[in-house]
């Protein structure tokens, strides 16, 4: 039997852009103070349970909350992986809500926002997001690692792996989601337990 490897997703603390509903993507913007301390309270939440260690997205606002995190938690961090980066959103990044945004806007998709002209595509991101965890899991089965990343990459990465619907992931907030070798569980999402049902299917 295949060992089991569990992934506390964490979303990045709050930008200014997050504040502003701006989008952002790969544009590299920093951590606010609310957002620091986010990161702060996250360690409060993860400290109920034992860690291995911790990865993020190279981009500065998730390398921030995984260092906070790493550093509340006595952990290192050990790399960060360009594959769970954030959806790049192309023209759209640095838009708020408004007939600019609307008229770059591509309807559809497995989330129902679908996407924007000259942005990657949610299958894309979807695609690079599982391949990451399963990477991870491949090279340290068994192990409990702390995943730092961002809001649409850690959503769509869920979805496909679970194949269901899942929420928009909050800022910091705890999502932990097990992998064996029967495929995917998610145990908690936002910070609340998910029902057993809730359980889904191989990707592999």
């Amino acid at each position: 039997m295949s060992a089991t490897t569990t992934f506390a997703l964490i979303r990045h603390g709050q930008t200014d852009w997050n504040a502003a509903l701006r989008i952002q993507g790969h544009s590299d913007i920093p951590l606010n103070d609310t957002g620091r301390g986010q990161a702060a309270d996250a360690v409060g939440h993860l400290a109920a349970e034992e860690w291995d260690f911790v990865v993020s997205s190279p981009l500065s606002r998730a390398a921030e909350t995984a260092d906070l995190i790493a550093e509340g938690l006595g952990l290192t961090v050990t790399g960060r992986i360009p594959g769970i980066v954030e959806r790049n959103y192309g023209p759209a990044e640095g838009l708020g809500a408004g007939p600019e945004l609307d008229a770059l806007r591509v309807p559809g998709g497995p989330t129902g926002i679908g996407g924007f002209h000259g942005a990657e595509t949610e299958a894309s991101v979807a695609d690079r997001g599982v391949e990451a965890l399963q990477l991870l899991a491949r090279d340290h089965p068994g192990a409990r690692i702390i995943v730092v990343s961002h809001g649409t990459l850690i959503r769509l990465t869920l979805m496909r792996a679970l194949e269901k619907p899942v929420d928009t992931i909050r800022n910091a907030s705890l999502n932990v989601v097990v992998h064996d070798q029967v495929g995917w569980t998610l145990d908690i999402l936002n910070g609340e337990p998910v029902p057993s049902d809730n359980l889904l299917l191989p990707t592999n």
